[in-house]
Order: structure tokens, then C-alpha cells, then sequence
């Protein structure tokens, strides 16, 4: 659920809603259904303009309520030169904080402090880049006359990278506001590159302060519109956000097909990139238009690009595998175990009876946390797992994606977000899911990482625009293609083709 706020603060710093008045309120809107609120400010303090942004969203997942809080600040000369920003929260996890200054040299020096453990490193800013001061002065210098387009490199705190945004002046409009109406103009603001389906539509005034914003967020309509703090703070309503980040099925898949390949049809609305990767148990074919073919199956494909950085071996502050706890716990599970096979099934049937998993309101809880408390759901499994796995000398990775449920909640016959961890043995990375009991072939991977869960922002953003098309055992493709085979009109290119197209009841 925290990566939910990630995602909409880091919304928010590629388009105009980081231009801010002096104070502003916002409510916030998903699908015209109030679910939070924004305040912004900005203050001249020694010579500096500093712009800060407090954000909090209710939602629920499954009947669990979910509050979630998110700060982000910008410090910059008044000409729009960076000189530091910050956030805390909203980063997928409490006691998460991130501080830069710059430093006489023009780099800028970054804490990231994550549970109390701090890191620091050097980053050198991206030529062109703003912060919010630099962004308002470059909306209100290039006019708001209507055609006129530009573009702006804006700089994203949370990922410490750079969005480059066009932006086109669509027109001065009449807005209806809670507070009355306003003379604005509009603007849209679309990604680089993006085929304009994932643009966001802001309302500014004569000084670029957002008065309205409108961008998809998922499968929602996500709003914010400028109001006085009474109507900001008005009672939110209950929205079920997890219900959004499922895949309908295109068919049961019943127990006896989860062992055997499965090839996927799948269709995605308005992704600049592909949000899917290759692993040795899932290959990802570019079918085009906006289609991929993927083939999922058991560990068999050896990639030897794709073997076991420093980062699947090391501790970091979500997986503490140097903890000597951590490891005396691993030591007693695969007690007696005689290979690293051997080890990782214990480990996996370990957990599975260890963590309640019937836990929904849990934090991003980190390794240490979740054997302590023994609460969670699929992401303290997968990070308590990964650092069991990684205290024994077994390099190991956390995957996001999707699985296969029969039902989940009031649904049924539905693909859920998912994460579990892949170890590499004997050569191949190998998948391990103690949430779910056991790995099949209905796990769709998005990404792979080390478990800092800001690392899987881009691919749980894709999540809303997935649609599983076709879903067909293995078997019944390559069967329907020998068949063909025998064919004496089908050419080798018509095969392929029709294998690649097969879907169910062909």
C-alpha cells in the first residue's frame, strides 16, 4: 500500500502540481471519491524559496483501512536554482527519509535513511533539471498563450531521476472549484516519448500555482482541486484500492494446469516500455501493438547475462541477512540439509506456517520486523525469506508481480499483486513463494530486485493497464502446431504465427 503513495508523490513532481502558491489546500480524489488531502507552501527564508508539500491519502485493502503520509521539500534560489529538497514517508514504509544539500561544487550530497540506517552518497544534477520554483518560473515565462509547446526536465526527488515532460497550452477555460468558479488556464503534460494515455491535465493561474489536476492512476481517475482547508480535511470515503491492482482471468486455471507451461497472451494500454522481464522460468516475446506473448514454465533457461550481482548477496536495511539473529534462525531451519535445494524448501515451509499471512495492514515491514512480529502478507514473506536465504550463502532476489487466484476477497478467477523470491541453485534462478505455499506457473514476473521496495515503482505502476487476454497450457500450443505441421499448405512463418496467436478453444 505504501508503494500506492510513492506512486502518486512521485505523480506528482513530473507535472505542475509542485508549482505552489503560498498556501494552498487540496482534497484528493479517486474516481470522484474523496480519499485524501494536500497542503502546500511556499516560503522566501534567507534569500531561498522553500516549497513543501504535505500529503495524506486514506484508502483500504480488502476492508483494512490504510492511512498513509507523505513530505516532500524543495529548496532553491529565487531564480529556480536547486539547492536541496528532501521527503519522508510515502517512500513504500515509515522511517524512511531522504535529505540532499548541495555542496559548494555543485554536487549534491544525499542521506537516505531507511529504519535508522543511513547512507550516503554523492549526486551530480541532471543539466537542466528543476525542482518546484524552477518548474513555476518555466510555466509562467513560456505564457499561457494556446498551441504553445515546450518542454521541462523535472527532476523527481523519491527516484533521484529525471522525467522529461512536454507540456502544451490547451486554453484558457471557466473551472467550477469548490470554492467557485476560476478562470484558468490548461495545460497537458505528457511524458516524453508516451503515446499521450498517460497524460495529466492541470488548471493553473496567471502565477502557474495548480488550481486543478487531473491523471490516470491505475485503473482510477486520480484528481486533486484547490479548496480552503475545511473542505481539504472533509471526511474521506472508503475506497478499495487493491480491487484496481487485480488482472481479471481469462479463464479458470484449475490446480492440474499450474504445473505445466503456460504461454500468456497479455495486452498493455499506454506503457512506454515493456513492463515485463525475462527470467529462466519466463520468456517475454514483443508481439507488437502493445501485445506480448509470455511463457512461463519451471527453471530451464540459462541466461548467462542474468547471473548474481553483489546486491542478491548482500544485507541492506529491508533485508537484514547480516543479522545475527536472522541468521541463527536460518541455521535452525536448514539444520541437517545437504544442499542449497534442500535448504531453500525448508526455508519456504518454514515461513509459510510462521507468518500470518491473513494480515493486511502491515506496513513494508522489513526482515527483522516481520520475524519478530510474524505478521504480514506477500512482501514481509518474500523479504524474510530472501534474507534467511542470502544469511546461508545463497544469493537471492525479490520479485514483484502477479499470480493466480480462484478467489480473493468477493472476486474470483483474478491475477493479484504478488512478490517471492528467486535463489539461484545449480545455475538457474529458481522461484520460492512461501505466501501462496508453493511456486506455479501462474506467477507473471514485472521485476526483480533486492527488496527495497522503490526499486518495483515503475512496474506496480503498469499494474492498471494489464489485461490478460489468453491464457494456454504448453501442451495444447505446441500440440496444435505439430498438427499443422502435417499441413502441406502452412509454411513454416504461418506455424509459428498461428502458435504464437493460439489461444483457448483453437
Amino acid at each position: 500500500m505504501r508503494i500506492w503513495l510513492a506512486a502518486i508523490v512521485s505523480g506528482l513532481c513530473w507535472s505542475t502540481v509542485c508549482v505552489a502558491a503560498d498556501d494552498v489546500w487540496m482534497a484528493v480524489m479517486l474516481d470522484g471519491q474523496k480519499v485524501g488531502s494536500m497542503h502546500v507552501t511556499r516560503d522566501l527564508q534567507d534569500g531561498e524559496v522553500i516549497t513543501s508539500q504535505s500529503l495524506d491519502v486514506r484508502l483500504s485493502r480488502l476492508k483494512s483501512p490504510v492511512a498513509m503520509r507523505a513530505e516532500l521539500s524543495a529548496t532553491e534560489s529565487p531564480d529556480g536554482t536547486p539547492r536541496g529538497f528532501s521527503s519522508s514517508g510515502g517512500q513504500a514504509a515509515s522511517g524512511a527519509e531522504l535529505k540532499a544539500e548541495r555542496r559548494d561544487d555543485g554536487a549534491f550530497q544525499v542521506t537516505d535513511t531507511i529504519r535508522g540506517e543511513a547512507k550516503v552518497s554523492l549526486l551530480q544534477w541532471p543539466e537542466g533539471a528543476l525542482l518546484t520554483e524552477g518548474q513555476r518560473l518555466a510555466t509562467v515565462s513560456h505564457g499561457f498563450r494556446a498551441g504553445t509547446s515546450y518542454q521541462m526536465r523535472v527532476f523527481e526527488p523519491l527516484r533521484q531521476q529525471v522525467a522529461d515532460v512536454q507540456v502544451t497550452v490547451v486554453g484558457d477555460e471557466w473551472v467550477d472549484l469548490p470554492g467557485g468558479r476560476e478562470e484558468l488556464h490548461h495545460l497537458k503534460q505528457v511524458l516524453a516519448g508516451d503515446d499521450g494515455l498517460q497524460s495529466t491535465e492541470t488548471w493553473v493561474d496567471d502565477a502557474g500555482t495548480i488550481r486543478r489536476s487531473i491523471s490516470p492512476l491505475l485503473a482510477y481517475r486520480f484528481e486533486m482541486v484547490a479548496c480552503d482547508e475545511a473542505c481539504a480535511k472533509a471526511p474521506n470515503k472508503d475506497v478499495d484500492i487493491l480491487r484496481a491492482s487485480m488482472v481479471d482471468s481469462p479463464r479458470s486455471l484449475p490446480g492440474s494446469l499450474r504445473t505445466e507451461p503456460i504461454r500468456f497472451i497479455v495486452a498493455v494500454r499506454g506503457q512506454q516500455h515493456d513492463p515485463f522481464t525475462d527470467t529462466d522460468e519466463q520468456q517475454v516475446t514483443d508481439l507488437g501493438d502493445g501485445k506480448y506473448q509470455i511463457d512461463t514454465s519451471y527453471a530451464q533457461v540459462y541466461n548467462d547475462e542474468d547471473r548474481p550481482t553483489k546486491e542478491d548477496k548482500a544485507a541492506n536495511p529491508w533485508v537484514q541477512s547480516d543479522a545475527p539473529e536472522v541468521h541463527a534462525l536460518a541455521l535452525k531451519i536448514a539444520d541437517g540439509a545437504a544442499t542449497n535445494v534442500q535448504r531453500m524448501r525448508r526455508l519456504r515451509a518454514f515461513l509459510t506456517d510462521y507468518i500470518d499471512g491473513t494480515v493486511l495492514d502491515v506496513d513494508y515491514g522489513s526482515a527483522l520486523e516481520t520475524m519478530q512480529s510474524r505478521r504480514g502478507d506477500c512482501t514481509e514473506h518474500a523479504v524474510l525469506l530472501a534474507a534467511l536465504a542470502r544469511s546461508l550463502g545463497i544469493p537471492a532476489r525479490v520479485v514483484t508481480g502477479l499470480v493466480y487466484v480462484d478467489r480473493y476477497g468477493d472476486t474470483r478467477h483474478v491475477f493479484i499483486p504478488h512478490m517471492w523470491v528467486q535463489a539461484w541453485l545449480d545455475g538457474h534462478w529458481v522461484s520460492f513463494d512461501s505466501a501462496q505455499g508453493r511456486y506455479d506457473t501462474t506467477h507473471i514476473a514485472l521485476a526483480t530486485g533486492d527488496g527495497d521496495p522503490r526499486r518495483f515503482l515503475a512496474a506496480r505502476m503498469a499494474l492498471g493497464s494489464i489485461d490478460i487476454q489468453r491464457a494456454s497450457p504448453m501442451t495444447a500450443v505446441m500440440s496444435a502446431a505439430a498438427r499443422a505441421i502435417s499441413r502441406p499448405e502452412m509454411t513454416r512463418d504461418a506455424v509459428s504465427t498461428m502458435a504464437r496467436n493460439l489461444g483457448p478453444g483453437n
